[in-house]
């Protein structure tokens, strides 16, 4: 049976229990043996975090101890999976930039709020993608740094609405890389839990966890 950690945390404004609740009876659906944490004193077990296929973290903000941070890093270098959406991801622990090398980008704004945009598939072959379109989000637009090592699945771009120096940048919104032997998966969307309900933003991330779990394929 695979095993997976849920992590959640920080900042309340992500609903981060709420998010992670999201997909806890769906991975129990897909066979995993769930544990549950709200603490990053999780990532100090050094056994029970290698037996992990992957680690799903919603943690905004915060502060993560030098201990946790080796521990965390470790874990997803020796071939444990790590995912995450949003700000509970690519927002978590901005003073650790060994963290931030490992997921692949950090959040630096959100230009105008709650807005509506265009996500864009831009590797349509993926199975992460695949029969998944170009479909409309009314979220945070996130605005991030990001390692150009990502294999970047899905774009937006910016209308240069209220920043015009931004308009027309094209922006990553999910990925995929290696780091070590483990893979991770990222989307920016999932601002609050209802962003979920859209069925593209959901099954992307279901699709995501399932590839950074998989140990086998790369």
């Amino acid at each position: 049976m695979k095993k997976a950690l849920t992590v959640w945390g920080g900042w309340e404004g992500h609903e981060p229990k709420q998010c992670v609740d999201v997909f806890i009876p769906w991975l129990r659906e897909q066979g995993f043996d769930v544990t549950e944490s709200d603490t990053l004193d999780a990532y100090l077990d050094r056994d029970a975090m290698a037996s992990y296929d992957v680690i799903i973290q919603c943690w905004t903000m915060g502060q993560i101890t030098g201990e946790q941070e080796k521990g965390l890093l470790e874990a997803v270098r020796n071939g444990t999976g790590f995912a995450g959406w949003h700000g509970g991801m690519c927002d978590a622990f901005r003073n650790n930039t060994g963290y931030q090398f490992m997921t692949g980008g950090n959040w630096v704004e959100h230009p105008g709020g709650i807005r509506d945009y265009t996500v864009h598939i831009v590797k349509k072959d993926d199975p992460i993608t695949t029969g998944i379109s170009d479909f409309q989000m009314r979220s945070e637009q996130y605005y991030l740094h990001v390692d150009p090592s990502n294999e970047v699945l899905a774009t937006t771009t910016f209308d240069g609405v209220p920043h015009p120096w931004i308009a027309g940048c094209v922006m990553p919104v999910v990925w995929r890389r290696r780091y070590g032997k483990g893979k991770v998966f990222y989307s920016s969307l999932g601002h609050v839990r209802k962003d979920f309900d859209v069925p593209e933003c959901r099954l992307i991330m279901q699709r995501g966890i399932l590839w950074a779990a998989n140990r086998e394929n790369v």
